[in-house]
């Protein structure tokens, strides 16, 4: 059989183009294939994004803040966010969600199985699993058989391990998250951790870097233990949940369209901002547009905007100071959330920000880091 469409890989991006797809009365009969080697019945990960209004998936939102708090090792501040809010997503509460809605759909097959190779003709594109061969007009790739190479040289790693912790006593105030906190030790790279309550008794903890490599194992849960007993002050909790994971934060360019009727989405389509390591809400807004275009009829393959090649550039010149280590990655977030209102760095971070916006936030770090930096990536053509 042919189908429509084929989604490999039934992650974030995978999933909310297909319910897109069949949120939309004139594709939601197309035949489409989705493709995993996982049943998607684990917690295994937990999103966190933030956005001015309800969203597409606000019936399944976690828990949500409209005060953050950043800290470092010469300030403090609680965070106002003014029009947006900060929201987190549970990866099961999300997969049950998309999966329950798909099967009221006849025309939406499932299949557990391992993609090896994606292949194209003029025509059409093949998926290559373990056992058989899979065909459509149309291939959308969330895998990472076509990510560029990346190293230590071109890549950061943002790494991460989260404990979900219970206690017995109020020890929390689930109205305000703790976006980054620097005062822990840097001396591996950039490292915060950032503690989401989401009620007096139970918080998110995660412990975070930015580096080329990632850690030993012990040393993730050394530092969180470290962290909940000298800095949150708690010595009696349970941990009810862990994650662990790790985002590529890279110079490396990754393609949206590799091969005639393939459209790389999400991380491999360079939808995980490289700058911080946010990828929920980038990929709503790439998949909310392939679903246009494909509604219109349109190609699906459109060159970057001027926007987006602007936003590109902020994010490669930051990862080319924090690699050459012209400035730490404390310094560098430290003057941005020191100087800017939190509206207008949400929205900086959030590639929604106004030229003039940009060049005020770009005005309150150093010049001449930054002006290396930038100038060695415009004229980086790889």
């Amino acid at each position: 059989m042919k189908y429509d469409f084929i989604i490999a890989g039934a992650g974030c991006a995978g999933l909310s183009l297909l319910y897109k797809i069949l949120q939309e009365p004139t594709l939601q009969k197309k035949s489409i294939l989705m493709i995993d080697k996982d049943t998607k019945k684990n917690n295994d990960r937990t999103w966190c994004f933030w956005e001015k209004n309800a969203g597409s998936f606000e019936s399944i939102v976690h828990a949500k803040w409209n005060t953050l708090e950043f800290l470092s090792t010469d300030f403090e501040k609680k965070l106002a966010l003014g029009s947006y809010t900060y929201k987190m997503i549970q990866g099961i509460d999300f997969y049950n969600f998309v999966l329950n809605y798909a099967k009221k759909f006849t025309n939406v097959t499932f299949l557990q199985e391992n993609i090896v190779a994606i292949t194209s003709d003029a025509f059409s594109a093949t998926v290559k699993t373990t056992d058989n061969l899979h065909t459509a007009k149309t291939v959308f790739n969330s895998t990472n058989l076509f990510n560029p190479k990346m190293n230590e040289e071109n890549s950061l790693l943002q790494h991460f391990k989260g404990w979900v912790i219970k206690t017995a006593q109020p020890k929390f105030n689930p109205e305000i998250g703790r976006l980054m906190d620097f005062r822990v030790s840097q001396e591996h790279g950039a490292t915060f951790v950032y503690v989401l309550p989401t009620s007096t008794t139970e918080a998110l903890v995660e412990y975070t870097l930015f580096t080329p490599t990632i850690l030993e194992k012990e040393m993730y849960a050394s530092a969180l233990k470290k962290y909940i007993k000298e800095e949150l002050k708690i010595k009696d909790y349970s941990i009810s949940h862990e994650e662990f994971g790790v985002i590529p934060m890279s110079l490396a360019k990754f393609e949206k369209n590799p091969k005639k009727n393939i459209i790389n989405i999400g991380t491999s389509g360079g939808f995980t901002k490289a700058s911080s390591g946010y990828t929920f809400q980038f990929i709503q807004k790439d998949v909310t547009e392939i679903v246009e275009n494909l509604k219109l009829g349109k190609n699906l393959n459109l060159a970057p905007s001027y926007k987006d090649k602007l936003y590109n550039w902020y994010d490669r010149t930051l990862i080319d100071v924090l690699l050459s280590k012209k400035l730490t990655g404390r310094a560098v977030f430290s003057r941005i959330f020191k100087k800017n209102s939190p509206e207008k760095i949400l929205a900086f971070l959030g590639n929604e920000s106004t030229l003039l916006e940009d060049i005020a936030i770009m005005k309150t770090l150093p010049l001449k880091p930054f002006l290396v930096s930038g100038i060695k990536q415009l004229q980086n053509k790889n």
